[in-house]
């Protein structure tokens, strides 16, 4: 980015600096300082030392002023000069309404830089608001433009005050024109004025379409590292080539105008195998057919460029990878060369005019009338501007336009040129002598209705033409007599549209362009045009507005004359990040379908910044799109989080194969990797730089390779990562250590080297660890530069990128006085800024942010405990948008706020939910101003906020709150307390931890596991399978040997009146039991699968001769589908929540208490003592088969001990348990899987039957049975093909070796193998065997 400084006569490259960026990081590659008001570099100006400011009009004659009307002699326009006092002390018009004007001729082109105005002295006359036209000519007039609208000045409020405006952009202009919009209410329209400006001159010259101008360069060949052009130009055509400068080797440039659109072409260079393709094209402006001057600045330096067009700049970098532009022998102004290059294309010469024509500090206009330049294609070469001819008409909704035509002549013949950005409008309205015309704008068609009523009704229809709303201009020709109507648009003849319907016309006289309100008995479908139209033909006859105008001729009403007033509200364009414009005449919208972006100007993302906001929204592992830097440049994109107990990982793809194989690259010529990610290089680098920890595996497998060559040769291999740059330390090492993990751990293969590969041997090794510097992830490309041996080979890997933390995310700061604040940089947000962060606080009100200019200022704040406020002003008066929330703000929870403000609406919402949108005024100030430092936390002292405020985000960037707070008084970085926000998301009894940066639950205490303790602990039983929890410390040794036995005392209370027992189970196989609790009593409960698959409840708690029974479910539940069972019971209550919740009581001769628990079975009872006979009879044998999950009873959780071993619980299990969440119910939740393995990218939900994990004692079942299949097919196969090998070997008489394929190229059989195995990086013996058959 460079900074380019150019004086009025010449453009000088002073220097090229490097911007720094700021927090806001504006995309600036070039900034311009103008010395002199005017822009242009060879236009005759003040000195630099003088400011343009001078009193333009006083000193004129007064024959200088022209005015629409005079109301007498002594209110003559001559006496309009400020603070005179004579005549009657200034102008007033003959009639006070909106056809008067008041005109000034400069009597030359002069820069305008300021309007003062005052009202007629000592009277009640004055215009309160009013508008400025200029010209160069008298004619064809342009409104001045503001903020992309027509601009209103204020006027006065009497008639002595002077009020003065700056014009935010100067003109050039000899005519200004003051048309009064209102006026004072207690008199008339009265008018004094001041211009302010200074003396303007420049060289013109007159393009005729075949001449052009050619500027030799010094030296055949040209290699050009920058330049800077710069050129004025009019024209009324919508095609022509501006300026063309090409090379043999393929480089050009080019300035056009396509479709009245202006287009830059810029190739610095394109290689012959298409692999660098340097062609860059730019569009920039619209509607520049006018024939009104528009400036142009082409800025270049290697591949940036800054491309101006009247003060709108755009910044880019040409493709490819080329700095010079390479052109050959010239550069020609006004068209192509005459060479006869097929880069041509056939395209228009300019026609036109252009001044102050400048390349690379030449003044080529003035070099032309020196004649120091090629001139010689012109006809006739002329340095004055030929105005062009068109008298163009302005309609507003209002407007319409009546011209005479002839009467009861049998034959209509009428045309015209509009633009409009209406797809509908009245374009021409004509009643007929018996009957009506009219030619309608529907749907971007034109339409032509006729109707005739003589003898019968006869209509004719016909249409042409589509997309006639493009602001371009379209001519329209419409011929219809006796039995025959023509409809022909833009003169294409091959797509006119004729009909030969009978029809006699007859004509009424009288042709209404642009409207038609008159109520008569034929009237036009479509009553108003909003638009221009100009060379208006009525039989066959140029229109002559000049004397419409003077009233001499035809009839107007609201009418705008010698002017047209269209404005392309999508040029530029503010709808961002790749949202299409589209306009009306007043207004424009943006279509966002496909951005990833959403709101009035496609500016803010729809998606979150990270993976970890995504967990803060309690979502699962899963692909997600995530947009960083929020409404900046970078667009989103999609990457794996993998979101667990403790981390959330970010993981980004790249394209690799794992073990990559290389051979034949040497140090002189090495073969490089290229890496491409499923993210651009930007995007993966904004990851890294808010991550708090990345990393990436590698791993070079070798035979015969060297790697680093340690200790200290020349590596062979090195990679490059961010920002191009070359490391040349590995997996395990790190930067500026020249070695492989083995080296630092110190156990290479050989001790000699730091990498497994130098020491160079022939069998397969191996160098891979983790790469986890950041700054220099990920990696991008690898070189390897030795494999060109006999034998030599290496295979690469190249992990993901793989990232957890989110600093932008948890940035955070503490207000702890009223007073305190933290400072930044000025906002800069002129036409489209947005602000989002969280907050917390206990506080009833207090101000987030804020920051002002001069009158501008914007502002966000806690004004009261429910109501946010959102304030700003950008000069049109402060607005305020409030959200009301149901709840109270100052609850110490986290809440987000989001507060947007464009050139169409203004936007508040809080918590995502609640919100309130202002849609921006139609006319008006559009850019906010701010010069004074951003204050956070406070405003001036007042109002100050307590509180925390986290991952505040200006314009898609993070400001770092957290190190600004380092080094503030009152202000402490970071904030504690997340769990009270976060909490909700820690579900199943799960409890949150807080974290500096966030929470983590911690689900020791519930039955499951995950990051938000919402996944099922299960198991598969076997037959004979069963799982033991002791509540009574074990005496005796366990049941089975083989069995796990943790013993320790339990915590919980051994005489119980309340019992909470939940499950899940899947079975197909019935009778079981599925939960049983005993004693050292005869006290028992009991939760059985009966033989014809019902369930069953039984309760034996004393006082009873048998126990209580009940029937929990009447369906068959064996049916291998999941069920979920709630049992709780305080003292004779029992609710059971299955399918509906129900209640029942035990009878009143049972005891309520379950004394001395001693054991709970699952799948299973192996118990001594008193035990349910019933149940060893019934349903103990063969056991449970099936799944059971997420057991818990009271506060234990025996299946999960039994499966974890790290918990220590007195749990024992028997027979063979493996872990599946086969018996896990459907969640609401998605279930979320926890990644054991830090490479392991499945992420996809584990629900149903999708993870298996065989406990130490368990095997995988199903694998087992699996195998054994496999095994014995490729058995069989095996056996098959050595039957038929040895047959055919037996027949021919051939001895053969079981060699691998390709072995007649390799170096050995073992390479012959290896080359085969793609997968293959085991050590191979030494020794050779050969294998026969």
């Amino acid at each position: 980015m460079y900074q380019l400084l150019y004086t009025c006569y010449s453009f000088t490259l002073l220097r090229v600096n490097l911007i720094i960026h700021n927090v806001y990081k504006i995309p600036v590659l070039f900034r311009k300082k103008n010395l002199f008001a005017s822009p242009q570099s060879d236009c005759h100006c003040a000195q630099h030392t003088q400011k343009c400011d001078e009193a333009l009009a006083t000193t004129l004659p007064h024959n200088a002023f022209t005015s629409s009307s005079v109301f007498t002699s002594g209110y003559a326009p001559g006496y309009a000069k400020l603070n005179k006092r004579g005549g009657a002390g200034g102008w007033s018009p003959l009639d006070t309404d909106h056809y008067q004007w008041l005109q000034v001729d400069l009597g030359s082109r002069k820069q305008v830089s300021s309007v003062a105005t005052q009202g007629r002295y000592s009277s009640s006359d004055w215009i309160t608001r009013y508008r400025l036209l200029y010209s160069d000519t008298g004619r064809n007039w342009k409104l001045y433009h503001q903020d992309g609208n027509i601009w209103a000045f204020a006027g006065n409020s009497n008639t002595e005050s002077v009020v003065r405006h700056d014009l935010q952009h100067p003109v050039v202009a000899r005519y200004l024109r003051i048309v009064p919009l209102d006026w004072s209410s207690e008199g008339r329209i009265g008018l004094r004025l001041e211009i302010y400006g200074c003396p303007y001159w420049a060289d013109v010259i007159n393009f005729d379409g075949q001449g052009v101008i050619s500027y030799r360069f010094k030296v055949k060949k040209m290699k050009i590292l920058k330049d800077v052009i710069a050129l004025k130009f009019k024209t009324s055509e919508s095609e022509g080539v501006i300026l063309h400068g090409e090379g043999q080797q393929g480089d050009y440039i080019t300035l056009e105008l396509r479709r009245a659109k202006l287009l830059l072409q810029i190739n610095l260079g394109s290689n012959q195998y298409g692999s660098i393709l340097g062609h860059t094209s730019v569009t920039s402006g619209s509607l520049l057919d006018d024939h009104h001057w528009h400036s142009v600045v082409i800025e270049r330096y290697r591949r940036n460029v800054n491309f101006t067009l009247d003060q709108h700049t755009q910044h880019f970098r040409t493709n490819g990878e080329f700095d010079h532009l390479d052109l050959d022998y010239e550069l020609t102004f006004g068209g192509m060369p005459y060479s006869g290059k097929p880069i041509s294309g056939g395209r228009k010469n300019f026609k036109g005019c252009m001044e102050g024509i400048n390349y690379n500090g030449d003044n080529i206009t003035d070099l032309a009338r020196r004649k120091k330049l090629d001139t010689s294609s012109f006809r006739n070469l002329s340095f004055i501007c030929v105005e062009s001819h068109t008298f163009p008409v302005f309609f507003n909704a209002t407007s319409f336009l009546q011209l005479p035509g002839r009467v009861e002549h049998n034959m209509v013949s009428v045309g015209f040129q509009f633009r409009t950005w209406n797809t509908n409008g009245l374009l021409l309205f004509s009643a007929l002598a018996d009957g009506m015309l009219e030619l309608v704008l529907v749907d971007g068609k034109v339409n032509v209705h006729i109707n005739v009523t003589q003898k019968k009704n006869t209509r004719i229809d016909i249409s042409s033409g589509s997309g006639l709303n493009d602001g371009e201009w379209h001519d329209v020709r419409f011929l219809a007599k006796e039995n025959f109507a023509m409809l022909t648009i833009d003169g294409d003849e091959a797509s006119s549209v004729r009909t030969n319907t009978p029809v006699q016309i007859v004509t009424g006289g009288t042709y209404h362009f642009g409207g038609y309100f008159q109520r008569t008995s034929v009237s036009p479908t479509l009553r108003s045009f909003q638009g221009c139209m100009q060379l208006i033909h009525v039989d066959d006859q140029l229109a002559d507005l000049h004397a419409v105008e003077r009233g001499r001729l035809g009839a107007f009403e609201n009418v705008s004359l010698d002017m047209c007033a269209i404005i392309d509200r999508c040029m530029p364009n503010h709808c961002e990040h790749g949202g299409r414009c589209t306009q009306t005449w007043d207004s424009f919208s943006c279509t966002c379908d496909g951005t990833g972006y959403t709101g009035a100007t496609c500016h803010t993302s729809i998606y979150e910044q990270s993976c970890e906001a995504y967990k803060h929204l309690g979502r699962a592992s899963d692909s997600y799109w995530i947009d960083p830097d929020g409404s900046g440049p970078l667009g989103p994109f999609k990457v794996i989080c993998n979101i667990t107990e403790d981390k959330v990982w970010t993981t980004v793809m790249n394209n690799l194969p794992a073990q990559t194989s290389v051979t034949g690259s040497s140090r002189e010529r090495r073969t490089v990797l290229q890496l491409n990610y499923s993210a651009s290089m930007e995007q993966v680098s904004a990851i890294t730089s808010s991550s708090e920890h990345c990393e990436q595996h590698v791993a070079y497998a070798c035979r015969t390779s060297r790697l680093l060559n340690t200790p200290e040769g020349t590596p062979y291999t090195w990679w490059v990562g961010k920002g191009n740059e070359k490391h040349f330390y590995w997996g395990g090492s790190g930067p500026g250590i020249q070695k492989c993990a083995c080296g630092i751990e110190r156990n290479c293969t050989d001790s000699k080297y730091y990498c497994n590969c130098d020491a160079d041997q022939k069998q397969w090794r191996e160098d891979s660890g983790l790469l986890v510097y950041k700054d220099h992830l990920p990696v991008n490309q690898i070189a390897v530069g030795d494999t060109n041996r006999p034998g030599s080979e290496a295979k690469l890997t190249v992990g993901p990128l793989r990232c957890h933390g989110d600093r932008n995310y948890w940035n955070a700061a503490s207000f702890n006085t009223p007073s305190s604040y933290l400072h930044f940089s000025t906002f800069q947000g002129e036409t489209s800024a947005d602000i989002s962060f969280y907050f917390k606080t206990s506080a009833p009100y207090g101000v987030f942010l804020e920051n002002l200019g001069n009158t501008d200022f914007i502002r966000l704040e806690l004004k009261s405990p429910t109501v946010v406020s959102f304030s700003f002003d950008v000069g049109n008066g402060p607005v305020e948008l409030n959200v009301h929330s149901p709840t109270p703000l100052n609850d110490d929870q986290w809440h987000r706020v989001s507060a947007e403000r464009n050139v169409k609406e203004a936007v508040l919402q809080l918590d995502q939910q609640y919100q309130e949108v202002r849609p921006a005024p139609p006319q008006g100030h559009t850019r906010l101003q701010l010069y004074s430092q951003l204050y956070v936390g406070a405003a001036g002292g007042q109002r100050g906020f307590l509180g925390c405020i986290r991952s505040l985000k200006m314009n898609g960037v993070t400001l770092d709150l957290e190190e600004r707070a380092q080094v503030t008084p009152g202000v402490k970085p970071g904030c504690s307390g997340h769990c009270t926000s976060y909490g909700m998301y820690c579900r199943n009894g799960g409890k949150c931890l807080e974290k500096y940066n966030g929470y983590s639950c911690d689900c020791s205490s519930t039955a499951y596991n995950g990051p938000f303790c919402t996944k099922d602990i299960g198991g598969f039983f076997e037959a004979g399978t069963l799982v033991k929890y002791s509540f009574i410390p074990e005496t005796a040794a366990a049941p089975n040997k083989d069995a796990k036995d943790i013993s320790q005392t339990s915590p919980l209370e051994t005489n119980l009146t309340q019992e909470d027992l939940s499950f899940s189970f899947s079975t197909s196989s019935s009778p079981s039991i599925l939960v049983y609790i005993s004693s050292k009593s005869q006290d028992f409960m009991a939760v059985v699968l009966r033989h014809n698959g019902t369930l069953q409840l039984r309760y034996s708690l004393g006082g009873l001769r048998e126990p209580f029974t009940v029937d929990v479910d009447q369906r068959n539940l064996a049916n291998g589908q999941p069920h979920s069972i709630n049992i709780s019971r305080d003292g004779r209550t029992l609710w059971l929540d299955h399918y509906p919740s129900v209640s029942y009581s035990l009878p009143e001769e049972s005891d309520t208490e379950f004394n001395n628990i001693k054991s709970l079975f699952l799948g299973k009872v192996f118990e001594t003592g008193q035990v349910d006979p019933v149940l060893i009879e019934k349903y103990n044998t063969p056991g449970f088969v099936g799944c059971l999950s997420r057991v818990q009873f009271n506060s234990i959780y025996p299946l999960k001990a039994a499966l974890r071993s790290h918990i220590a619980a007195p749990v024992s299990h028997q027979g063979k348990l493996v872990e599946s969440n086969c018996g896990a119910s459907p969640l609401t939740i998605p279930p979320m899987s926890a990644a054991t393995d830090p490479w392991h990218l499945d992420g996809g939900p584990d629900f149903p039957f999708n993870e298996e994990r065989v406990i130490p004692d368990g095997v995988n079942r199903n694998s087992a049975i699996i195998g054994g299949i496999i095994a014995v097919v490729i058995f069989t196969i095996l056996c098959t093909l050595v039957f038929l090998i040895r047959y055919m070997f037996r027949h021919k008489g051939t001895y053969h070796t079981n060699e691998a394929k390709g072995a007649e190229s390799a170096a050995s059989a073992d390479a012959a193998i290896i080359g085969t195995d793609p997968n293959f990086t085991e050590t191979i013996e030494e020794s050779k065997k050969e294998w026969f058959i």
